[in-house]
């Protein structure tokens, strides 16, 4: 038995539309909403599908969203993701996800890849990428939006959080417990939310005017391994620092490891601001205190404006959203004797 595809042409006999509404209708165009009922019943009876290949060629559009980011295993990540895909999912996108492994080369290799589909647009969490390949998918008006990092040398819009005051708000939380040597494990030095959190943890001990011992900077490389490293040599100090802020999920995860290893108490030999996970932080004991990230506005100012921008809508371009952090306390830092 050979079963043939409904065709549009089927769907206009059924509801006794045009053809116009019934494509406008599949394109993503308003029609009325009794034409949009009866279109989509028929739809369903016929179960008619949309050549998104031929269509493709008509618009020059594939109905595809590109999204490029460092890392599958990255926690912070891949909750933006899920509600990116989510609300486009919502709109009649489907989303190809491609994960660069924090690969200079790779990265430029699957943005290439993203562009041989003819997406309509690409979502990137940006590393080491050649600007000029952003430069010529705009070009080609396809829109980018970049999310957690920003670039220099390229317009392009951005969403990212208030990395310089989420750590200038947890290093003077613990200040006004009374901390004066406080640690801090960094990101990667050539990573832009890494720089912008060193600058907020600079900035405090400028305003508090507190030297900075350099000893008590680290950085580290985002991943688990490195913040069980460099909280042991916190640890392995002669001179320790009586708090550490630790500035991504993986990280503090990482620190907690060490710390357990080492059967150290926190709060009470050493206190802890962690990053991001609030199941993590519940989960621990004592629970910890942490800085939590937007990450479901992050996603959903990301893939709003995105679709914004498919539309051909160029207002405020390029955009830079600035979302805020909070500081959720938990019973991992100690108060002691303060001078404030």
């Amino acid at each position: 038995m050979i079963l043939i595809a409904s065709t549009i042409k089927d769907v206009a006999r059924y509801t006794g539309l045009s053809i116009a509404t019934i494509s406008k209708f599949i394109n993503g165009g308003s029609v009325k909403e009794v034409n949009r009922q009866r279109i989509e019943e028929a739809i369903r009876a016929l179960d008619f599908k949309v050549n998104e290949m031929a269509r493709g060629l008509k618009t020059n559009k594939t109905a595809t969203i590109g999204v490029l980011i460092p890392s599958l295993e990255n926690i912070f990540v891949t909750s933006i993701v899920s509600k990116v895909e989510s609300l486009l999912l919502d709109y009649g996108y489907s989303t190809i996800v491609c994960d660069y492994r924090t690969d200079r080369e790779l990265e430029n290799q699957k943005f290439d890849f993203l562009m041989s589909k003819s997406v309509d647009g690409i979502i990137l969490v940006p590393h080491a990428i050649d600007a000029n390949k952003i430069k010529e998918a705009l070009d080609r008006d396809i829109p980018v939006i970049l999310i957690d990092r920003a670039m220099k040398g390229v317009e392009c819009d951005v969403v990212l959080v208030d990395n310089l005051n989420a750590a200038y708000n947890a290093v003077e939380h613990l200040f006004m417990k009374g901390h004066r040597r406080v640690g801090i494990i960094c990101g990667p030095q050539d990573i832009y939310t890494a720089q912008e959190r060193l600058k907020g943890y600079i900035r405090v001990h400028e305003d508090y005017q507190l030297e900075i011992d350099q000893d008590l900077i680290r950085y580290g490389d985002y991943e688990i391994q490195s913040g069980m490293t460099l909280m042991n040599y916190f640890l392995e100090m002669k001179n320790p620092p009586t708090a550490v802020f630790v500035t991504n999920y993986e990280m503090t995860l990482g620190a907690v490891m060490a710390l357990n290893s080492s059967n150290v108490s926190v709060p009470d030999q050493l206190s802890l601001i962690g990053f991001d996970n609030i199941q993590l932080a519940n989960v621990i004991k004592p629970r910890l205190s942490i800085v939590v990230q937007p990450m479901q506005q992050i996603g959903e100012y990301a893939a709003n404006l995105l679709l914004r921008r498919m539309k051909g809508d160029k207002g405020g371009f390029p955009a830079m959203l600035r979302l805020k952090t909070e500081i959720v306390e938990g019973e991992s830092v100690k108060v002691i004797n303060s001078y404030v």
